[in-house]
């Protein structure tokens, strides 16, 4: 059985698609529905950014107990499991970026395996505990890791009381669809196509494009270079809209503590050779 398992989730990946497809066809757009999409499609790319990657997998930041809730429950929302596995993967994904221990590495892997073949492999369902020492030991975040479906489903059921079956397909089954591509693509595209101003050990890129959909998440080649930074966009050009909104509710007392990449460390850009 354990060797169908991975069929069995490329079959509910694609299913996934094909109902998202349906949808669009069966409950056909309007602008508030539009407007729908885009709101969810933000916010949960905010829980991912800001939560999953620049908070509990870097700690680029600091906030309360109770912002640390809301970024976890904002992060799982959006149907990429809890924040213990997501956070344990992707450090694992910096301690072996592009070798072959790195279970989303288009280089060693394939682009269509790193992009989402990883997700339905049986590799991607695990976790290291020890690389999440820091986040093991509270209690909330283990109980959400646990139920970590419970986030979803709360935000399919809200989206269908509100708006019936337009509020599911345009406000869960296609924003979350869209959110799952445009993050994994900083997996794989951004290892692919783009600038590489960094010398890094491995193949990451920047990408104008993927900045745009992710938030700022396409400044790859300056995250890998300098991960713990809460900036990834580090020239004043470098759209960074997760940055940004984190210095407001830094101006609040909501987060603190934001760091920011130092001057060494802009001045190393194109300091030396930048293959591959």
């Amino acid at each position: 059985m354990h060797s169908k398992l991975p069929a069995i989730r490329a079959f509910v990946l694609a299913a996934w698609h094909v109902l998202a497809v349906l949808g669009v066809i069966l409950y056909p757009p309007s602008w508030g529905l539009a407007l729908l999409t885009f709101a969810v499609y933000v916010i949960g790319m905010f829980g991912i950014t800001a939560g999953y990657h620049r908070y509990f997998s870097h700690r680029s930041f600091r906030t309360s107990r109770a912002g640390q809730l809301v970024l976890a429950v904002l992060a799982q929302s959006t149907l990429q499991k809890g924040v213990l596995w997501w956070a344990a993967n992707h450090r694992h994904h910096h301690v072996f970026s592009d070798h072959k221990e790195d279970i989303h590495s288009p280089k060693h892997h394939g682009l269509l395996h790193a992009h989402m073949g990883w997700v339905v492999s049986n590799e991607g369902q695990t976790h290291d505990a020890r690389r999440i020492r820091d986040l093991v030991r509270i209690p909330e975040l283990r109980w959400l890791e646990r139920y970590h479906t419970v986030p979803p489903i709360a935000l399919a059921v809200g989206m269908t009381m509100v708006g019936g079956m337009n509020g599911l397909v345009w406000g869960f089954t296609l924003p979350l669809l869209l959110l799952q591509h445009a993050t994994f693509s900083v997996n794989s595209v951004a290892h692919v196509w783009g600038r590489r101003p960094y010398a890094t050990e491995d193949t990451s890129r920047n990408n104008f494009l993927l900045a745009i959909l992710t938030l700022g998440e396409g400044w790859h080649n300056n995250h890998h270079f300098y991960q713990v930074s809460a900036r990834q966009g580090f020239l004043w050009w470098q759209i960074d809209p997760t940055f940004q909104v984190l210095r407001v509710l830094s101006w609040v007392g909501l987060v603190w503590d934001l760091k920011t990449p130092p001057a060494r460390v802009l001045a190393a850009r194109n300091a030396a050779p930048v293959s591959p």
